[in-house]
Formats: structure tokens, sequence, C-alpha cells
């Protein structure tokens, strides 16, 4: 396995990444619209396949994950990926990483803690207004729970 940074090159694959496993060429959190493929962010290849994506943006400092997806889950794709977004935000003297999720990604709120991220927040009904800047954002997701509330995540990152 093999984590390198997105390059120029890589653009319309990730942009057909973004597309297959979002269903729009965006994504939304805490009223923002973002673009993840013309973002900074790190691929996972192995066997010259990508098998991770991880897009992010950085500001204020902080550097905020917009998406991860790990295509082949349990083999420690996401992991990776986090793992080398922690050590950028650390090279942009960035003092933590967040994201956002829903109410209903429980796998990924478990995911986050085991790797060291703390609820930060808690915005209720909040997709109501992502849905409205991105109607393709279901109703009901993972396990059946409604879809309502955004959930931020931070990670505290000791400079080098």
């Amino acid at each position: 396995m093999f984590v390198r940074a997105i390059e120029e090159a890589d653009r319309i694959v990730v942009g057909r990444l973004v597309l297959e496993l979002w269903g729009s060429h965006t994504a939304v959190a805490h009223g923002q619209v973002f673009f993840p493929a013309s973002l900074p962010g790190f691929l996972v290849e192995q066997q010259e396949q990508v098998v991770g994506l991880l897009t992010y943006s950085a500001f204020d400092g902080h550097l905020e994950i917009v998406t991860v997806d790990a295509l082949r889950r349990g083999r420690g794709v996401g992991s990776s990926l986090v793992d080398a977004a922690v050590r950028r935000a650390r090279q942009l003297g960035c003092n933590r990483v967040r994201l956002t999720t829903t109410n209903d990604n429980l796998d990924a709120l478990r995911f986050y803690q085991r790797r060291g991220f703390r609820l930060a927040a808690l915005r209720p009904d909040a997709v109501r207004e992502s849905r409205r800047l991105k109607p393709e954002i279901p109703s009901v997701g993972d396990y059946g729970i409604p879809i309502t509330d955004e959930l931020d995540l931070e990670r505290w990152v000791a400079p080098r």
C-alpha cells in the first residue's frame, strides 16, 4: 500500500471517484460547499489501483478532512489516510484536524474516535440546510437511521 499526495494529473480520477462515492461533485458541511476534486489530498494505491482517497482544506490553524473513502475496508486504508492528514497538518503548522459527519454514520464515529478524535460539536437538524445546498443527500442513512444532524470531531495535533 502506497499513500501519496494528489497531483494535478489525478484530478480526473479524483473527480470520478467523488461522483461515484458521494453522488455529486460537491460535499457539504456546516453550511459550506466543497468541491473535493479541486482540493488537496491523498490517494492510497495498491497494485496500481486506487483503494483510498482523502481530500482536505486547511485554514485558520486547522486542517479539515472533507472526504475520506477506503474502497477496501478493514485493511488499513482509512488509517493510512488519516495518518497522512495528521502529518500534513503538522507540516502546515495546524494545531488540529477536524471533520464533519452525520448522526447516522456510526461506523465513522467509531473509526475516528479510535484514532484519537473527540466529539467537538453537534448541530441538530443541520442536514436540512445542507440538503438545500446538496439535494442528493438521502433522508435515511446507515442502519436505517434518519440523517438529520451534523457532528464535528477534532484531533489536536502536537507540533513537531
